[in-house]
């Protein structure tokens, strides 16, 4: 009997911020996707400024520097919003 493990790697791959909402994929393959009205400060962003994103926290978060905007993966997968 074998058993296989799936490699989890909560690290994120890329992002994209739409007019409905923000998506993360991560580096093992799932994405999270939430509304972009939980994040006001992204949701009031220009496009450019949305675009303009890094990894944190040894990939383990995303920053906008242009907004001073900062979110976890550990947040987004437990569904929590940016504080208001």
């Amino acid at each position: 009997m074998s058993i296989s493990a799936t490699v989890r790697d909560q690290r994120v791959a890329n992002i994209w911020v739409k007019d409905s909402g923000l998506i993360v994929a991560l580096k093992d393959g799932r994405e999270i996707r939430a509304p972009l009205a939980w994040f006001p400060r992204l949701a009031s962003a220009s496009p450019e400024q949305r675009a303009k994103w890094e990894t944190s926290a040894a990939g383990h978060g995303i920053h906008w520097p242009l907004i001073d905007e900062d979110l976890s993966v550990d947040g987004l997968l437990h569904g929590e919003s940016a504080p208001v």
